[in-house]
């Protein structure tokens, strides 16, 4: 067989590539990889033994040095053959795959040593950050998606004889060389320790996915982790502070850990150690740490007492929310999960949205003489000076009278939400059980809650219209968008705050942009189908489509997550979706976007496609993948390895076929419309052919075979459509009609 020669770094194979060939290196070294491990491969090594039983390679192979490589056509189906014509390469092929396997099974005993090690690491490291804050009395901040971290636990697990059970069987075949000579036993060999291998490899990824999140929880580019409660601890205390020395080495031993980490962002890692280390300067230089700089506290104090007074409840709600929010401010671990805390946090809020109602009631009968810390309340949950830090309630206090939101832009307060309601110029949202306030006065008549007089008066009283949303869907959306749901409470909170106020506060400018950044991905997202007829000019139905974007509503809370509350207000397709997000948003507002208008797609497509959602025999974006996801197991387009990862995401996706569509959709955005593949093909397939990227993005993308066939196809669909209305467009020339402005912009619509 001919050499072929490469220089260094020259990628040989990618995974998932077809294998019809054996590779025998004659000189050099090559890396052979896969998600969470990577080993070397030199002289008398095969490429491609690990993967013949499956005939694609599910490692990627890159050259280490100049390298020489002789190849064998071979298949599974053809690999005894092979074996029988040169017993020399026969041996080579069998050690080889020893040798690999034998690399593959100690970086997957390494691999779990470390992902349960690295677990405890965190857990201590959490610990001690609360053990740190309770003794010196701060409040200790908590981390979103610790609550969901669990312990290393395997579904699958390899058998416990595997490793014995090769040793033993390299032993026998290389004492009795001649007994175990014959090819078709050899082929076995090989045949059945890949499918060891492969298994190996999938645990691996599982392992290696598990440590990513814990380094995400360690540091990651929000802001929202462990390095920065600790460095928030010393920026606070001050680098001369006898305990400083003590949290500088927790922070250098995290740096240690996180270095380590493949799956750790390089440039964000540069960009983070750089800004601890310069803003640690800074403070030394001022020989302290943070301190509050309130210009004038008087603003802001005794909070509490001003909104109950204003709020006008009775005084029993007045001392027990009192009571029960003095309490909460006490407590060090304000997060804490025993009985106590528990029922501490769910009195705060029951009482917290009686308050609320009231004051609100009674804001909208005289709006000009609402005071500021009442302000405060409505928009940001805010209670207490103390309780929200007095820099934090400086804050709050300068900007209630000029958020920046607008109503115009179609984003707004909870507030301003709630004064639309009253104003008629918005329906009250959906309750949790989906049910609309029509529908849920009629409930209440069956029920015999309220009489057909009652259900006539309240319909169209637009006190009661608002109370409906205050008392439905406010209090679910605030705890959802807060992100812990475990350790929600309504009432602004010091420790909640894990980013710089002001660069978290969700503007209507920064929602525009993050909505001009989704839709010049996927150009359609807001866009639906509605027929358009015109008599008048001899037209009859054509579908047409209109973008209507959401309606942003901002919770008054410091939290992580959004939501998608409603994609239609009613049955009227053109009314705008409802999306929910924290005034303060801790987590990036664009990638929560990017989440909700993966949502949007999956339930608009739903509410479109009715009970025939799911059915494939009407082609639709929930139908397709819905089949898709159903039948993976069965997809002959599907690698074996492509196979494994579905089943992994579907894991973690906790088997909802829309939180795996989101999540893919998500890599959509954020991935592949910049370029870096990371679906399968079926899924790309999918997501192309209803979310396809808008024009600029596929010239760009019309070199890479990935996409060729899919948007070929799109091509020709969208050819074909806009030669109907061309067609049309010249009918209405000839007779000397003009072109309807819908017309028109359908046809730009369709060259996006």
């Amino acid at each position: 067989m001919a050499a072929k020669e490469f220089p260094a770094g020259a990628q040989l194979i990618q995974s998932e590539q077809n294998l019809t060939a054996l590779h025998v290196i004659t000189k050099g070294s090559v890396r052979a990889s896969y998600p969470g491990g990577s080993f070397f491969l030199h002289k008398g090594d095969v490429i491609g033994v690990c993967g013949i039983y499956y005939d694609f390679y599910f490692l990627n192979y890159e050259t280490e040095e100049p390298t020489t490589i002789t190849s064998y056509p071979c298949t599974a189906a053809q690999l005894s053959r092979l074996m029988g014509k040169s017993p020399e390469l026969a041996n080579m092929i069998v050690a080889s795959m020893f040798r690999q396997l034998r690399e593959i099974y100690d970086q997957y005993e390494l691999a779990r040593f470390d992902s349960e090690n690295f677990y405890h690491y965190l857990m201590d490291s959490y610990e001690s950050y609360k053990n740190f804050c309770s003794s010196h009395g701060f409040s200790a901040r908590a981390l979103p998606d610790m609550d969901s971290l669990e312990p290393l636990t395997l579904e699958e697990d390899l058998d416990l004889w595997l490793d014995s059970y090769y040793a033993e069987l390299k032993s026998l075949i290389a004492e009795k060389p001649a007994k175990f000579h014959h090819p078709d036993f050899l082929a076995g060999v090989v045949m059945k320790a890949d499918q060891d291998i492969h298994n190996i490899i999938s645990i691996c990824r599982v392992l290696s996915d598990y440590k990513a999140d814990i380094t995400n929880l360690l540091m990651n580019e929000n802001h929202l982790d462990l390095f920065d409660l600790y460095a928030s601890l010393l920026y606070k205390i001050g680098p001369n502070h006898q305990e400083s020395t003590a949290l500088n080495a927790t922070l250098s031993t995290m740096m240690i850990q996180l270095e380590s980490q493949p799956s750790i962002d390089k440039e964000m890692y540069r960009q983070r150690i750089a800004e601890f280390r310069k803003k640690l300067e800074t403070i030394g230089e001022g020989g302290e740490g943070e301190t509050a700089n309130v210009d004038d506290v008087a603003d802001v104090a005794n909070s509490m007492n001003a909104i109950l007074t204003y709020a006008e409840v009775d005084a029993e709600t007045a001392a027990a929310f009192r009571e029960s929010v003095t309490k909460f401010a006490k407590m060090t671990d304000k997060n804490a999960s025993d009985d106590a805390a528990r029922k501490l946090r769910l009195s705060i809020t029951k009482l917290f949205y009686q308050v609320y109602e009231k004051a609100f009631v009674k804001s909208i009968k005289d709006p000009s003489s609402v005071p500021k810390v009442v302000k405060m309340f409505f928009n940001f949950g805010y209670v207490d000076e103390n309780l929200a830090g007095l820099e934090n309630a400086a804050y709050l206090y300068k900007i209630v009278d000029k958020l920046p939101t607008d109503p115009k832009r179609k984003v707004y307060t909870v507030y301003e939400w709630f004064v639309a309601i009253y104003k008629g110029k918005k329906a009250p949202s959906r309750n949790e059980f989906d049910a609309d306030f029509p529908t849920f006065l009629r409930e209440q008549k069956m029920n015999g809650n309220i009489t057909a007089a009652d259900e006539a008066r309240m319909q169209n009283d637009p006190l009661e219209q608002v109370l409906f949303e205050i008392r439905n869907m406010f209090p679910s959306v605030n705890k959802i968008s807060f992100g812990r749901v475990l350790s929600f409470c309504p009432v602004f909170s010091e420790h909640n705050v894990l980013k710089d106020l002001e660069g978290s506060l969700v503007s209507a400018e920064k929602v525009e942009n993050a909505f001009k950044s989704i839709r010049n991905i996927d150009f359609s997202a807001y866009y639906r189908d509605i027929i358009y007829t015109n008599p008048d000019i001899g037209l009859g139905k054509e579908t047409i489509s209109v973008e209507v974007l959401p309606d942003i509503i901002l919770m008054p809370n410091v939290g992580t997550r959004g939501i998608a509350w409603q994609e239609i207000e009613g049955r009227k397709r053109t009314t705008p979706a409802r999306m929910m997000v924290s005034v303060f948003q801790m987590e990036d507002l664009t990638n929560i976007l990017v989440r909700l208008t993966g949502d949007f797609r999956w339930e608009m497509c739903k509410r479109v496609q009715g009970a025939r959602w799911n059915d494939i025999s009407e082609a639709s974006l929930t139908s397709e993948y819905f089949d898709y996801i159903q039948f993976y197991r069965k997809n002959r387009e599907l690698s074996t390895d492509a196979k494994d990862k579905v089943k992994l995401s579907m894991q973690k996706a906790k088997n909802s076929y829309k939180e795996m569509f989101i999540r893919d959709y998500e890599a959509w955005i954020l991935y592949e419309g910049a370029g870096s593949p990371r679906l399968n093909k079926v899924s790309r397939n999918i997501i192309f052919t209803y979310c396809p990227f808008s024009k600029e993005i596929r010239k760009k993308l019309l070199a890479n075979p990935l996409y060729k066939e899919t948007m070929s196809r799109y091509d020709i669909k969208q050819s074909q459509k806009i030669h109907h209305f061309d067609n049309i467009f010249q009918k209405l020339k000839n007779t000397g009609v003009a072109i309807p402005q819908e017309l028109l912009k359908q046809r730009e619509f369709l060259d996006m």
